[in-house]
């Protein structure tokens, strides 16, 4: 899979259902671009087109169980390899890196902030 496939499961995980140009403009991607991706994760079951009950000229791209699975597995990994990771650290790396949590966790509310674009 690739990583502009598998970023967009993981937008559609943390922000829900999206329309195709909201996706285009998050991943940094043409609309065309993403319309082909949408198009070849729905062909795989990891997502699906639904109308917008509020709007019904609106698409939506919603994740599907196997999609919302796929993103699990992928951060479940990540978690086991920074674990291991971790596991070889001194314990003194070990405090730094507890003391720089703060810190990184606000970075990644502001990459995901970035990432998410303006609000509707």
């Amino acid at each position: 899979m690739s990583l502009t496939s598998a970023a967009t499961l993981a937008t559609l995980d943390r922000t829900g259902p999206r329309r195709i140009t909201d996706l285009a403009a998050v991943e940094g991607v043409t609309q065309p671009a993403m319309t082909t991706l949408v198009r070849v994760m729905e062909e795989s079951g990891l997502v699906e087109r639904r109308g917008d009950v509020s709007d019904k000229r609106v698409t939506l791209v919603c994740l599907t169980e196997a999609g919302a699975s796929y993103v699990r597995t992928r951060r479940q990994a990540g978690v086991h390899a920074f674990e291991r990771l971790i596991g070889e650290l001194t314990s003194d790396e070990v405090e730094v890196l507890v003391a720089a949590l703060p810190a990184l966790k606000h970075l990644a509310e502001l990459e995901s902030q970035d990432r998410e674009g303006p609000k509707q």
